[in-house]
């Protein structure tokens, strides 16, 4: 994404209800079930749902009491409180699988510690994380909004809003902002696809989406009428996983920053806090988020790598994009470090992340949500670092 001058730009959120969010909420639900009977068990769960299928697969290491009829109870849980209860798709009538297998030896003998190694990274990679002030929660404008339309319409199906009478959980919707001077000022197209009952009115649906979109964008920032799309296609009735094979791993820009900053590659969902990929994500973003926070920069970009069975990232790479308020990049890598432990422990225990916390991070964006004080979640969107950035760059 280019960040200064006029320009476009675009992104995409899915619902809950979108096959492959299915799929990562139920990979998620097994993950918090294993880490809720061990805080130290190990989790990498596929997920595969199709028409009245749920498929589990993957390699776990766990106790014996998390059985096989419990994750797929879970998996049928976590479909009812989506909303499956369709002829092609239900929580009820599903056939579901369990394939989970025991984790590698190969695997666990480089991630574990010993008494002369610290626990290694679970795999190796490069991570991003990024931040920007041109919202409140420091994510991408265009993501944001993409990702608070479809959660509003969610809220509003569950409280049974008139507005979206007869809407089904499977949607997905499009943002474009207009930039000038690298900040965006307004909506040029929005785009809603929702998948809904036999016999709903398109006139009717889209008049309710129209008001949520309006309730959602700032004032002044809605697209003329002829650029908002609801179901461009027409009738959407047949969706979720009966509609639309869904696979855990799949919406990965989604889950991050809709585009606009680079993407490691690995897919976070299902997976517990020693596969890197997840949580060396997850520490990316709360340094940058720090680091915008601090006033340091408007917009930073870190990347981490780690290679397996190896405990400390093999490099911090820092970019301000020209923003920065008279901050060496290159020191300011060197004070990341010092104000967190990025080795895979480290993180863990900073973020605290051995807990049963990960079903609710499946939709709507791993990033920009409000940290709960109460539950305990979202931690790394928490701006608890900005005093310790400031005070170690000055000394």
């Amino acid at each position: 994404m280019r960040k200064d001058g006029d320009f476009l730009f675009t992104s995409e959120s899915v619902s809950e209800g979108h096959p492959d969010k299915v799929a990562d909420r139920i990979s998620d639900t097994v993950l918090d079930a294993y880490l809720a009977a061990d805080p130290e068990a190990r989790v990498a769960c596929e997920t595969l749902v199709t028409t009245n299928r749920i498929v589990l697969a993957g390699e776990v290491r766990g106790p014996a009491s998390v059985t096989s009829e419990q994750l797929i109870e879970a998996a049928r849980e976590a479909v009812k409180d989506i909303g499956y209860d369709q002829a092609g798709f239900s929580w009820r009538h599903a056939h579901a699988a369990n394939y989970l297998h025991a984790q590698s030896a190969d695997i666990a003998v480089g991630v574990d510690s010993t008494d002369d190694k610290d626990e290694g990274a679970g795999d190796q990679g490069i991570m991003f994380g990024y931040a920007s002030n041109e919202t409140d929660t420091l994510m991408p404008a265009p993501l944001y909004y993409a990702h608070r339309i479809l959660h509003q319409i969610r809220d509003l199906r569950r409280a049974g809003d008139p507005r979206v009478a007869g809407l089904q959980p499977d949607a997905k919707s499009q943002v474009t902002l207009r930039y000038v001077n690298g900040r965006p000022v307004g909506a040029t197209s929005v785009v809603i696809s929702t998948q809904h009952d036999e016999g709903v009115k398109q006139d009717a649906l889209r008049e309710g989406l129209l008001a949520i979109t309006r309730d959602v964008l700032p004032e002044g920032w809605m697209p003329p009428e002829s650029e908002f799309y609801a179901n461009p296609t027409g009738v959407f009735v047949i969706g979720g996983p009966d509609g639309d094979c869904g696979l855990t791993g799949r919406k990965i820009i989604v889950d991050t920053y809709g585009g606009a900053a680079p993407h490691g590659g690995g897919a976070f969902s299902g997976k517990d806090p020693t596969k890197v990929d997840r949580s060396a994500a997850y520490a990316c973003r709360y340094l940058a988020k720090n680091v915008v926070a601090a006033g340091l920069a408007d917009r930073c970009t870190i990347q981490l790598s780690y290679a397996i069975g190896v405990s400390h990232p093999l490099s911090v790479y820092v970019d301000l994009d020209e923003t920065g308020k008279d901050v060496d990049e290159a020191r300011l890598g060197d004070v990341l470090r010092q104000v967190m432990d990025l080795t895979p422990r480290g993180i863990r225990k900073h973020l605290r992340l051995n807990r049963p916390i990960y079903a609710v991070t499946s939709a709507y964006g791993h990033f920009g949500r409000t940290p709960d004080d109460a539950l305990d979640t979202f931690t790394w969107e928490r701006t608890d670092l900005v005093d310790a950035l400031r005070g170690a760059l000055k000394a």
